[in-house]
């Protein structure tokens, strides 16, 4: 299938590694030129160079830490001197860390906040003033299955984290009239790195998979898939949707 996204510009937040990571190689698969960031200069020259063998697009990898206002402007500013527009954001970050409400410091809430919420209204900000020009862009979240089903034990992720779909479905509706799509994609169980501390932290995750309909955890390739399909022309009437990629995880019906 043709995603029309060849000669499109996505910029994909964390994709050093991990669902970020995977994303970004979908993308360029697909003829996308791609900006990926990371903090780590190594990780993320590695990322870059699969990525360069992986389409014909154009790959700028960024290092900059997106809990960081500075870093966050000086990734936006870079972007856009090089490609100009950007046509599809995909913002991400990594997850907050586990715990109980009354174990959490007021300091962890500030930085899950400035993590999760700020970097995605910063990025936004950024990238939506050439979206809006051309009437044509894609904003896509990467969430949690937490917005819909809270997980034990991950209050910061479960409450900031609802707040970032609260902002792409108002979003969606501002948008619209400009040919702008807002979607959120919620990974599942997916197996990554973050997975890997989670059930280290978490005994209780050890048979997670007994709750998945489908029987295991997926794949990042799985959760990309999904997430170049909201960001192509094919999904051009989708839009303010929350969708999971988890297995039939989640157990709401809406």
């Amino acid at each position: 299938m043709d995603l029309g996204v060849q000669e499109k510009t996505a910029f994909v937040a964390a994709s050093s590694q991990g669902l970020g990571k995977a994303v970004a190689i979908e993308l360029a698969r697909e003829g996308a030129n791609v900006v990926i960031c990371g903090r780590h200069r190594d990780t993320l020259e590695q990322t870059a160079a699969a990525l360069q063998n992986t389409g014909p697009g154009k790959v700028l990898a960024l290092t900059g830490d997106l809990s960081s206002p500075a870093d966050r402007e000086n990734l936006i500013a870079s972007a856009l001197a090089e490609f100009n527009t950007v046509d599809i954001l995909v913002t991400n970050t990594g997850g907050p860390p586990a715990g109980k409400f009354e174990e959490l410091p007021q300091a962890a809430w500030d930085t899950t906040y400035n993590l999760l919420l700020a970097s995605a209204v910063e990025m936004i900000r950024g990238f939506l003033p050439g979206m809006k020009k051309q009437r044509w862009g894609r904003i896509i979240t990467i969430t949690s299955q937490a917005v819909k089903q809270p997980v034990e034990n991950l209050i910061l992720s479960n409450a900031v984290r609802a707040s970032v779909v609260g902002l792409m479905k108002t979003l969606a509706g501002e948008l619209g009239p400009y040919n702008i799509t807002v979607n959120n994609v919620m990974p599942g169980y997916t197996q990554t790195a973050r997975l890997d501390k989670l059930m280290a932290a978490n005994p209780e995750f050890a048979n997670v998979t007994e709750e998945i309909p489908l029987g295991r955890f997926a794949r990042p390739d799985e959760f990309a898939a999904a997430v170049a399909f909201l960001a192509s022309q094919r999904a051009a009437y989708i839009t303010g949707v929350s969708l999971a990629v988890d297995g039939g995880w989640i157990k709401a019906i809406l």
